[in-house]
């Protein structure tokens, strides 16, 4: 036995089959192991040892019952002729001669062909049915065998783990389980390969999948219920289950391009052993959230790759898919609902929109699960239970999710929980702070950092006035001392070597265009605060600091307007001139002459790393900062319910656009560029579905 087993491990299968303490075997002692009779109680489940776990997405409860169980009178072979049957198979093995073994082997696996015996039917047709009750005979009677199923025996042990029991009856599940047990118990090697092959079973999703002939059908509920009363009544029992398991889990998560209904069976799976296995809690969640960033950066790579022409039939299959129902039914035998003509999917322009529709697909329907999976927890949001949560999601932001740019979707899962209450946000703010500005950060986490915070303040709808303040002028503090210490060295604009200042400063602008109402102290009597237009060209008092920020920073030799997203610094430029805040439409017409590779650093300088490279001199994109704000309108069709009433959609101003400056040269174009700020996202593939 392996010293990692604990000595509560089950003996079956013996004339007399003992209690094991603190756990009761699954089957319970009896005088007459499977001889003629059993009665109701023999081989019984104990309900306080396989107490059932409980479904995270709380289905209707299936019971697997454990009283009732009996096994009638086999009429074919007694026990004892079984087990000598086995004996001798084994030790023949052990001799060399495998004839009696394979036919073990192929017994074991259980299928239904060995069964079947047209002739013998015809003379007894209660034959088939006695039979398959005594494939439990040879379970119950291998057990006692369990010390002998060592590495020469990898056959047989395969045979048997391959074995369907997971559509059977309650009482062949039962037996089996207690001989996974029992193998454990004897061959403490074989745990790896016991738990792998359960954890197999957890992307099965269809009855067809775990089906068995002349059986019963067993519905998705009682399949999974099984699987994981096995799992449990392990983990109860080996100790050394859990690290074994934490492993498994991993390694057999689907991989990416698998089906979506895979990925929900999986994902359902990992969900329900989280509930009754706290010790693998966290790393649950991180798997499932890791695989998932994985989808969202290949969904938004695929879309981002695809013109408007593909991108609208990806919108055509998912709104057909949603109108056909986008479910997964227990008793079909077709994958996914696809929208692609079948005839046409080797053509790779339906490859591309059939793979990018399931990715969209996976991702909608696992977010939607986490959703429902935390917001229990949030029912009060002020409550310890609460923040514990919310705290395990922050530890998955930090590690997973915000070192991946280009994840679109998966941080919502912190957008909508972080605005359940001001102690949520503080705690969310205080983190995208610390590591905006923790100089030991990689550039790129600081400055995604500071796009996570402003994007979070600025499209939160329950992110109340005066945290937009304190937000603000926290961010504009940091925002001097980093001028202040880059002026000393600085040239001109350089976003290698300030990227940081740049990605603060472009943070307030996007801010200021989106909450720009919060940061007024006051305005004229005039001013109608449910009429925007009202605020156009008006003496409006703005709160302490703000405008004085934006000024010393905006004017520095830094020069952030140069640097900055054009489109973000034409949104703030022109709100900024109708709310006579700030006046900087000079600043950008100077800017036009100016050269950012004039001032940047190493090679570049000289301009000869630009003419190997073949860069276009008068392109200067590639020297700008990128519009990365990850809270961009959220589009998923089915999961986006749950952020809906927590975004604050860009709301125009009418009249912004007839702008009275001398000097308009881009005025054909503002409308434009206004939409771009409004709603540009990458999932605009929806935008225009009626739903």
């Amino acid at each position: 036995m392996s010293p990692a087993m604990t000595s509560a491990t089950p003996q079956v299968a013996r004339a007399v089959v003992k209690t094991a303490a603190p756990l009761k075997p699954i089957l319970k002692s009896s005088s007459s192991l499977l001889g003629t009779r059993r009665t109701s109680d023999d081989a019984g489940l104990d309900d306080d040892s396989m107490e059932s776990p409980q479904n995270p997405r709380k289905r209707q409860k299936v019971e697997f019952d454990l009283n009732n169980i009996e096994i009638h009178e086999i009429g074919v072979r007694s026990v004892d002729e079984i087990k000598q049957e086995i004996r001798k198979a084994l030790d023949r093995h052990d001799q060399g001669d495998d004839d009696d073994y394979d036919i073990l082997k192929e017994t074991l696996s259980g299928k239904q062909s060995l069964y079947d015996d047209d002739e013998d039917e015809d003379a007894d047709p209660t034959l088939p049915a006695k039979r398959r009750q005594e494939l439990k005979v040879y379970l119950v009677s291998l057990a006692s065998f369990s010390p002998r199923l060592g590495r020469s025996c990898d056959g047989l042990v395969k045979s048997v783990l391959q074995c369907q029991w997971l559509g059977r009856d309650d009482q062949f599940a039962k037996i089996y389980v207690q001989f996974l047990a029992a193998l454990v118990s004897a061959q403490g090697a074989r745990l790896t390969q016991v738990l792998s092959a359960i954890v197999e079973r957890f992307t099965d999703s269809r009855p067809s999948d775990w089906a068995v002939p002349n059986y019963p059908n067993v519905s998705r509920d009682a399949a999974q219920e099984r699987l994981h009363v096995a799992l449990r009544y392990l983990l109860q029992l080996f100790p050394s289950t859990r690290p074994v398991l934490e492993h498994l889990i991993a390694t057999k998560y689907p991989f990416h391009d698998e089906s979506k209904r895979m990925h929900l069976a999986y994902v359902d799976n990992l969900l329900r052993l989280r509930s009754y296995c706290p010790e693998l809690k966290a790393e649950i969640v991180d798997l499932i959230i890791s695989k998932l960033v994985k989808i969202d950066v290949e969904m938004q790579m695929d879309l981002d790759d695809m013109d408007d022409r593909l991108a609208a039939m990806v919108a055509m299959a998912l709104k057909s898919s949603r109108e056909n129902g986008n479910q997964d039914e227990d008793d079909s035998d077709e994958s996914d609902a696809e929208s692609v003509d079948s005839d046409e999917s080797e053509d790779d322009e339906y490859t591309r929109v059939k793979t990018a529709k399931e990715n969209i697909e996976k991702m909608d329907s696992i977010l939607d699960t986490l959703f429902e999976l935390y917001t229990p927890s949030f029912a009060d949001p002020d409550s310890d239970e609460a923040l514990e949560a919310f705290e395990d999601l922050l530890s998955e932001f930090s590690d997973l999710i915000l070192p991946t740019i280009k994840s679109r979707h998966t941080q919502f899962l912190i957008f909508h929980f972080g605005q359940k209450s001001e102690r949520l946000m503080d705690a969310f703010c205080g983190t995208c702070i610390n590591i905006a500005f923790e100089s030991q950060r990689p550039l790129i986490l600081q400055q995604a950092a500071s796009a996570y915070l402003a994007s979070f303040v600025a499209r939160g709808a329950h992110v109340p006035g005066h945290i937009v303040v304190k937000i603000f002028e926290v961010l504009g503090f940091h925002l001097d001392q980093m001028r202040a210490l880059y002026e000393t060295t600085c040239r001109g604009p350089d976003v290698r070597r300030y990227a940081p200042f740049y990605a603060l400063m472009q943070a307030l602008m996007y801010i200021f265009c989106f909450r720009w109402q919060d940061l007024i102290r006051s305005v004229p009597d005039e001013v109608d605060k449910d009429d925007l237009s009202t605020y156009l060209d008006q003496e409006i008092e703005w709160e302490a600091e703000i405008k004085d920020i934006m000024r010393r920073n905006i004017y520095s030799k830094l020069n952030p307007l140069k640097v900055c997203s054009p489109v973000i610094v034409e949104q703030f430029a022109k709100l900024a001139h109708r709310f006579r805040f700030m006046y900087v439409y000079p600043l950008i017409e100077s800017n036009k002459r100016l050269r950012l590779s004039q001032f940047s650093v190493g090679a570049y300088s000289s301009g000869g790393a630009l003419r190997d490279l073949s860069f276009d001199v008068n392109d200067e994109s590639w020297q700008q900062l990128g519009s990365f704000f990850p809270f961009d309108p959220y589009q998923l069709p089915v999961s986006k319910r749950w952020v809906e009433e927590d975004y604050l959609q860009w709301r125009s101003i009418p009249g912004l656009n007839q702008d009275d400056r001398d000097d308009d040269s881009d005025d054909e174009d503002q409308e434009g560029e206004n939409e771009e700020v409004e709603e540009d996202t990458a999932t605009d593939y929806e935008a225009g579905e009626d739903e």
